[in-house]
């Protein structure tokens, strides 16, 4: 039998797809693609002409024996509209089951929205939690927020444009004050990684367009918390930032350990025993 590929395709600017992506959608007996007008256009810009169906949501399942003929002669290459296939795109039905059938399942890695917006972002990289698309309704994203809480890793999550504003409170209300980049259009002609609290986000965001990645920093580890030499650096990038000492003093206090009064007791030059700074 032959082998099913996981092919990553551009984001956004078409130069962003490997030489060996292209070479395995010119090679591949069939391209089984998300959206087929999408991959049309991919197609065309390099000119490939290999068969195409479509393999989505809504038909995944009865694609199965139409992929699975094909392997018994060729390749078959899936891919999605952008990115990595199975991230949140149709995919994991039909490794689990070429898997199960002894296909030889093998990536071909490329562009990754949350990826590239980790790795702009600023925030720690070391540990991270993806978290995949806020849910559309209020009640179901107050609790999706509220599950991540206290996470210790950097949470990363998907949202429409429409409904950033709404999940951006909501997010402050579940997890407090903290710091946020909110990459818009990335590798596209207007994109914008906006870095501040989640309270300048909210502030900033009032029409957006395009699709959105969330990077937000993770909850401060009980029992770890922040020298105060690190509280009084987060604390002046944040009011040179634009924060007032209120604001700063929460959004620091909840990353940092240290409690919110012992905090804005050091942007009045008062310095309290760091102990005292311990969130108990």
């Amino acid at each position: 039998m032959s082998t099913l590929y996981i092919v990553a395709t551009p984001i956004g600017n078409l130069e962003d797809i490997t030489l060996r992506a292209l070479r395995i959608l010119r090679a591949a007996a069939l391209i089984a693609a998300e959206d087929t007008r999408v991959t049309r256009r991919l197609l065309a810009h390099y000119e490939i002409s290999t068969p195409l169906i479509s393999y989505h949501e809504h038909n995944k399942l009865t694609r199965l024996s139409t992929i699975f003929e094909t392997l018994q002669t060729g390749d078959v290459a899936l891919v999605s509209d952008a990115g990595t296939p199975g991230i949140n795109d149709p995919g994991y039905e039909l490794v689990r089951e070429a898997v199960a059938q002894g296909v030889d399942v093998v990536p071909v890695p490329g562009a990754s929205a949350p990826i590239a917006a980790l790795a702009a972002s600023g925030l720690p990289t070391d540990r991270f939690l993806y978290l995949g698309f806020v849910p559309r309704a209020q009640g179901e994203r107050r609790a999706f927020w509220e599950e991540a809480a206290e996470a210790p890793y950097t949470l990363i999550a998907l949202e429409a444009p429409h409904r950033l504003r709404a999940s951006l409170e909501d997010a402050r209300r579940a997890l407090g004050e903290r710091d946020i980049v909110v990459a818009r259009e990335i590798t596209k002609l207007h994109e914008e990684i906006f870095r501040g609290t989640l309270s300048q986000a909210i502030e900033h965001f009032a029409a957006p367009r395009g699709e959105v990645t969330l990077v937000i920093a993770g909850a401060a580890k009980a029992g770890q918390r922040w020298t105060r030499p690190e509280v009084q650096q987060a604390l002046a990038a944040a009011i040179a930032a634009g924060a007032s000492p209120s604001e700063a003093s929460r959004q620091v206090a909840a990353q940092s350990g240290w409690k919110r009064r012992a905090v804005y007791r050091l942007t009045l030059g008062d310095a309290p025993p760091e102990q005292d700074g311990a969130d108990e």
